[in-house]
């Protein structure tokens, strides 16, 4: 395979995000998977609902760097149950609500039980149009590195 221009390599069908590419990372060829470039250029989209828990460590949710949220239905709040943090050691995840949230419509970001969100076990409240928040895990609990309101 090294002797042959990318131009004649036999075309990619039928991915499942597992597989692995090369790519040059300041000076260095290292690997990615399809799933970890994806994530980078497509959100994941959860329509939220009242009521509705959704748990973000499901391996749905595995690959999910960045996540747009939309409200559909009746006012109320629907809890997302952040990932384990000890499984997660490194990952950042990025939410953004878009123009259907109100005051009135909440996610809240719950960290999983026995750890925390930026120290405290209460949950991170999303209510507002174009509203984000970025977390970050160290393997231990999750941390607000970034918020957007």
């Amino acid at each position: 395979m090294a002797d042959k221009k990318i131009s004649q390599l036999t075309s990619a069908t039928a991915l499942t995000g597992a597989e692995k590419v090369a790519l040059v990372q300041s000076s260095t060829t290292k690997q990615a998977s399809i799933y970890d470039i994806k994530n980078y250029l497509i959100p994941t989209s959860i329509t939220a609902q009242a009521t509705v828990n959704i748990d973000l460590g499901d391996s749905t949710y595995d690959n999910a760097f960045l996540i747009k949220l939309t409200w559909s239905g009746a006012t109320g709040t629907a809890t997302y149950t952040l990932p384990d943090a000890t499984e997660n050691t490194n990952r950042i995840i990025r939410f953004i609500s878009d123009t259907t949230f109100e005051t009135n419509t909440r996610v809240d970001l719950t960290p999983k039980s026995g750890q925390t969100l930026d120290g405290s076990a209460s949950a991170y409240q999303i209510n507002k149009e174009y509203e984000g928040i970025a977390i970050w895990s160290d393997g231990t609990e999750w941390f607000v590195i970034q918020k957007k309101a």
